[in-house]
């Protein structure tokens, strides 16, 4: 991207006739047997029938779900012999933990529509507290103890979005069901700024500390940027959606910053894009084949190399993060026994913090995988070679998508 700092892949400039000869025989690494990849199914609750959001801690020695039964699970790996650092890894299981006093983490769902519920929670800088709704009020948790802190903002409008200000952990983003933005000081419960610019629920929320603002994302399809320092909207547009497929009535867009905290990620059932934030131009797009499966969730690796991305039909994607072209495809039959139904797919995905290989799928039967590549191998696979030198086109495997209309977009 013409000397842009935030391509940081190890994108090998085509100039010898070795790279050219490299080029002729890319090809996609495909994984479809277990034995290809290191994955670990974590403990199980028989309570919890479907995941719905997914973090590892920002530590990297726990992953912290929420239900769609409002009940929260944690898991924590414990150093040994087999783990020295005590992250979370696939090659040693966690402890499904509870507090001592047994106590549930569980949210406030007095007087909700379970179906028409959004889940969503947000954690703490520190590892500390996790904010957490499911229809009815937003619930502060301490996550050492389980204990409910504090409740606040009864529905209606109900909390669909939570995000942490990045200088203030007493100071959260709120994205409500009415098209609200609430920006709000839980230690003084006090409304600093109500933000309105969408037409229906608001589906993500991100904050860049570079650029002191926060990007907003709605099921209208819009995007805002807002400035941080007077909460105005600085920016707003619509997401270019292709003709042949449209975002169902549920379909969440996500937002998520790039490490440089001046490029993001957008991901809907149709397309993932990588946005520059000051002028909300799109640089880049991945659009599925109209016979493909809708994506699902999508997310950066914690050194934004790479985004992780989940279909519909189980299959998970591994792109390079600097021109959204496909390095590896993990199919189903790698981590799902034949047993398993074939209506069970990954609902969200969630990236390591500190090993930029390594992320977790939480999927619609209750279950929560965690991934890594072979030791061997080290990485999931290497994207094409670049063509033409650009950096900027948009690149789709033809077996596994097309280029939309939109296609690619430069400078």
């Amino acid at each position: 991207m013409n000397g842009d700092a935030w391509s940081l892949g190890n994108v090998e400039p085509r100039i010898s006739e070795e790279s050219s000869d490299k080029s002729k025989v890319w090809k996609l690494t495909e994984i479809s047997e277990p034995s290809q990849c290191r994955s670990l199914r974590l403990p199980e609750n028989s309570r919890v029938t479907k995941i719905s959001r997914l973090i590892f801690t920002n530590s990297g020695n726990a992953i912290l779900a929420l239900a769609s039964n409002a009940i929260h699970l944690l898991w924590k790996w414990q150093r040994s012999d087999l783990n020295s650092n005590g992250k979370a890894t696939a090659t040693v299981p966690p402890q499904l933990w509870r507090p001592s006093s047994g106590i549930l983490m569980k949210n406030d769902v007095a007087g909700t529509n379970h179906e028409d519920a959004v889940p969503c929670f947000a954690l703490s800088k520190n590892d500390s507290y996790v904010i957490s709704a499911s229809g009815g009020k937003i619930s502060l948790f301490n996550l050492l103890t389980f204990t409910t802190m504090v409740t606040f903002m009864p529905p209606p409008p109900a909390a669909t979005f939570l995000a942490f200000h990045p200088h203030d952990n007493n100071i959260m983003a709120i994205g409500m069901d009415n098209s609200t933005i609430v920006i709000y000081n839980v230690r003084v419960n006090e409304v600093i700024a109500k933000l309105r610019g969408h037409s229906k629920r608001i589906t993500g929320l991100a904050f860049s500390h570079v650029l002191n603002v926060l990007v907003s994302s709605g099921a209208d399809s819009q995007l805002c940027v807002w400035n941080t320092d007077g909460w105005e909207m600085q920016e707003a547009r619509f997401l270019q959606v292709s003709a042949w497929r449209t975002p169902t009535a549920q379909s969440d867009m996500a937002v998520q910053f790039h490490q440089d905290q001046m490029h993001f990620l957008v991901v809907d059932e149709t397309q993932l894009a990588i946005y520059e934030t000051t002028k909300l131009e799109c640089l880049k797009q991945w659009v599925p084949r109209e016979s493909s499966a809708p994506i699902t969730f999508a997310t950066f690796s914690c050194d934004s190399q790479l985004v992780y991305a989940s279909l519909l039909d189980s299959t998970v994607c591994v792109f390079s993060a600097v021109n959204l072209r496909l390095c590896c495809r993990i199919n189903p039959s790698a981590y799902l026994p034949a047993s398993v139904s074939s209506n069970v797919h990954p609902l969200v995905i969630a990236a390591h913090p500190s090993e930029p290989n390594g992320f977790a799928l939480g999927l619609s039967d209750g279950g929560v995988l965690v991934f890594e590549p072979l030791e061997s191998e080290n990485k999931w696979g290497v994207p094409p070679p670049v063509e033409n030198g650009s950096a900027s086109s948009v690149a789709a495997t033809p077996s596994v998508g097309a280029p939309g209309p939109e296609q690619a977009q430069r400078r």
